[in-house]
């Protein structure tokens, strides 16, 4: 047996002191402290570009600015392994095996595992039974559970539920008897449990041909459910995933030592339930050392190739899109590994028609997937979520609800914690501190956006060092006219080719739902038209979305929304989208009735229309359409009325918050961008909070109320400013 080497504490050495850092000599700084000395011997060049401040202190690279460094030793008392065998008995080192000379037991009592039968016995062999019948000529005593049997003698003193060493004097194999005497076994011996010699077999080599037959199994268990009946262990294997069942009490939890993420080896019977293979466990046991690590490895491997995606062809020509090929590719992959490997899968999206789509995409790629991985008739509604968030950016309110909605499955469910899919957001800074709290339990993020996601260097942003895998147009030069909706589209058919004509449409709502202006915009939209749907279809499919998310809040609303993208009967979504766009169109005339009179217009002198309107007195509140659709609203109104080739910027606000839409012209004759506005604001009046951002040209602007006037003057001298 061995154990951690109390000495070195498992690290193989000692530390013995410490000394005096040779290169800082105990200064904790580089050299001198104007660091000429280390500018000896360089070009003019090199000092220029390797020049600081002369009193600036560099901490030393050895010490790390410490001024000591650790010595370290090979530990005398375990030669540098870091660990000692000793004696299972008495604690004694060791040279090997288990015991010392003077623990040595003298004789072996078998325990029998469940999966064990009569040919598993031996002749003059101890074995460790429990009394399960009483009769006046003898008991039955059983050994394992499937072999049991008889110790012969008159008025048996021995009561059902005893245990006892019983020893095999005879085995009649044809007709399936064991005749026991008492063991004579006293003192010093030792209980070894005797495993049924089984060839393990793969997962995926099991069929209805083995009904009925005793298997061995390997695997990672990746979910513990407990039943009101057996508790199930879900079990992953490298060729596929199956199910064993382990009775008990009702309701009561077998193996409670078994957690999820073990490696285990599972014997029992095959069985049929609920039309899907299941092992009728006997035995499941914990598997360590060596042959843990090296079936982690064989699973890990596996599960890498049975994740990679299938190559695809995009639904559109564009070289954005081929930039981004790797990255959607590592994307697609995540999503399918965590499926295989018994992850739940989250998926957050913005609440607009452009979110939903994308979310919608994703969800039909990977449910069929996860039915046949998962033999839960509920697995879809287990394992995928799609939730709506109503910021364009994952925020603190959303992500407090999914990790005590994931920490709880965990606990309760015994699942693995998800892998978390933001799509339309997830890019900015503003998804940070979000994204931070979900790393720190270690949950995978992936990101397919549009959004600006701030400078980026060397093909990263900021929000980079806190998710996994990112998707975003402006990371290889692209911009935000191809939609999250495209993207999720495309990374769908990479998860499972199979929905490609069910999705064909989606990138053309979301582009006409997005305002999306470009090329790639363009041959989506004629896609779907080549589907049946013409421009004004998609913008009215478009609207209702957005018509339909705004009071479904924070519901996935996954039937309607079914309906409206068209993906269940023809009769009811053309039936829905006359009911809901009628119903949109109303109400937005309603709002418009109140706005456009309170509008204030203004051709700036350097060329722009600017636009204000106060939402807070003349606008609906707390109806469809909210602010943001309002100003969006307006702006088309004032953009049918300029022509979409001027330069207006339309601006609507509140006590403490203002929208902005602006058209692409500003972008291209002035480099308007909002979030470099925002960022500017933010630094040029600290107190009031500024927050936002969203696209170059929409987006929004968030302030304390209280200095409201003093941003919204900062942001109209801002636009009045701009220079071609």
């Amino acid at each position: 047996m061995k154990r951690t080497c109390l000495e070195c504490k498992g690290k193989g050495y000692k530390i013995t002191g410490y000394n005096e850092c040779e290169t800082c000599h105990g200064t904790g700084v580089k050299g001198e402290v104007n660091l000429k000395d280390h500018f000896k011997g360089l070009s003019n060049n090199a000092v220029k570009h390797f020049q600081l401040d002369e009193e600036e202190e560099v901490p030393c690279s050895v010490c790390k600015g410490k001024g000591e460094i650790e010595l370290h030793e090979t530990c005398q008392e375990c030669g540098g392994k870091g660990e000692m065998n000793v004696c299972k008995k008495c604690g004694k080192e060791i040279d090997s095996g288990d015991y010392c000379r003077d623990c040595e037991p003298k004789n072996k009592v078998y325990i029998l595992s469940p999966a064990c039968d009569i040919d598993d016995l031996e002749v003059g062999t101890d074995y460790k039974g429990k009394i399960t019948r009483v009769e006046n000529y003898g008991v039955f005593v059983s050994l394992s559970k499937k072999t049991y049997g008889l110790l012969r003698m008159r008025s048996p003193p021995f009561s059902v539920g005893e245990e006892l060493f019983v020893k095999i004097i005879e085995i009649k194999r044809k007709k399936g008897e064991v005749d026991l005497t008492t063991s004579s076994i006293k003192g010093n011996y030792e209980l070894v449990t005797l495993k049924k010699n089984i060839a393990r077999t793969k997962i995926g080599d099991i069929t209805t041909k083995s009904m009925g037959k005793t298997v061995s199994l390997t695997g990672e268990i990746v979910q513990i459910q407990q039943t009101s009946g057996p508790t199930i262990f879900t079990v992953s294997d490298e060729t596929s995933t199956t199910w064993a069942a382990a009775f008990n009490e009702p309701g009561v939890r077998v193996y409670p030592e078994i957690i999820t993420g073990d490696i285990v080896e599972i014997m029992g019977e095959v069985s049929l339930h609920g039309g899907k293979i299941q092992i009728e466990s006997e035995s499941i046991e914990k598997v360590q050392g060596k042959e843990e690590a090296e079936m982690r490895k064989l699973i890990n491997d596996a599960l890498d190739e049975r994740a990679e995606p299938e190559p695809t062809e995009f639904l559109i020509e564009s070289p954005t899109l081929d930039k981004l090929r790797p990255k959607m590719m590592e994307a697609a992959k995540a999503i399918r590994r965590a499926v295989l490997d018994g992850r739940s899968i989250l998926v957050r999206h913005h609440a607009d028609a452009d979110g939903i789509c994308a979310g919608v995409a994703i969800e039909k790629a990977v449910v069929p997937i996860l039915r046949e991985a998962n033999n839960d008739s509920d697995a879809e509604w287990h394992f995928f979520k799609r939730a709506p968030s109503k910021a364009p950016f994952y925020e603190i309110e959303d992500v407090v609800k999914d990790l005590s909605f994931s920490l709880e499955d965990m606990e309760r469910h015994g699942q693995k914690l998800p892998l978390l899919v933001l799509l339309d957001n997830g890019s900015t800074e503003e998804d940070i501190l979000a994204i931070m709290q979900v790393k720190i339990y270690g949950i995978e993020v992936v990101v397919i956006d549009h959004h600006f996601p701030g400078e980026v260097t060397d093909g990263k942003v900021a929000v980079d060092e806190y998710v996994d895998t990112h998707v975003n147009p402006y990371l290889v030069g692209g911009d935000s006219q191809i939609t999250a909706g495209a993207l999720a589209v495309e990374v769908a058919k990479m998860i499972n080719p199979d929905v490609k004509e069910r999705l064909i449409h989606f990138p053309g709502i979301a582009a006409v739902g997005d305002h999306a202006r470009s090329t790639e915009a363009e041959a989506y939209i004629k896609l779907a038209e080549e589907k049946g749907y013409s421009p004004e279809d998609l913008d009215r499919v478009a609207t209702c979305i957005d018509f339909e998310a705004f009071f479904l809040r924070f519901m996935n609303g996954r039937g309607i929304i079914d309906t409206i993208l068209g993906l269940g009967d023809p009769d009811k979504h053309e039936k829905l989208i006359e009911a809901l766009y009628n119903e949109s169109q109303r109400r937005v005339e309603t709002q418009m009735r109140a706005a456009l009179p309170n509008l204030k217009t203004q051709e700036l002198p350097n060329g722009l229309v600017f636009s204000v309107l106060d939402v807070e007195k003349f606008a609906h509140k707390f109806t469809y359409p909210a602010p943001g659709k309002t100003c969006g609203f307006v702006h088309d109104n004032l953009v049918q009325r300029y022509g979409e080739e001027r330069p207006i910027v339309t601006l609507a606000f509140g006590p403490d918050f203002s929208v902005i839409r602006a058209t692409d012209a500003v972008n291209e004759k002035f480099g308007f961008n909002l979030n470099n506005i925002v960022s500017k604001l933010a630094v040029e009046i600290p107190a009031a909070g500024i927050d936002g951002g969203g696209h170059e040209c929409a987006g929004s602007l968030k302030f304390i109320e209280g200095l409201s006037k003093e941003v919204l003057d900062a942001f109209a001298r801002e636009v009045a400013d701009l220079k071609e």
